[in-house]
């Protein structure tokens, strides 16, 4: 994983319009000439991820998700069977 961000480029997202409803959170630019190179360019398997985010000064941007899962890890495991007979506890919890 890069140490450097990837910006896509042709593609901007900004904060909403002051008098946006509180339901938008962002708005979300492309230009789709650069946006579709860039995606070509960075796609794997057909998928491109793009983290939304807010800088440490307020402003918003995309930046492209460069995660890669460790291949050393394993699944997480399947949720285990109460044995044959055992006593039924619907008690959630929490």
């Amino acid at each position: 994983m890069p140490d450097e961000k990837i910006f896509p480029n042709g593609m901007m997202f900004k904060k909403p319009n002051p008098n946006a409803p509180d339901f938008v959170k962002g708005k979300l630019s492309i230009k789709v000439d650069e946006f579709v190179a860039f995606a070509q360019e960075h796609a794997k398997d057909g998928w491109l991820n793009i983290n939304l985010a807010e800088s440490r000064a307020g402003k918003f941007y995309a930046e492209l998700d460069t995660w890669v899962p460790d291949g050393g890890r394993s699944a997480p495991a399947a949720p285990q069977e109460a044995p044959a007979g055992a006593p039924f506890n619907d008690e959630i919890p929490f």
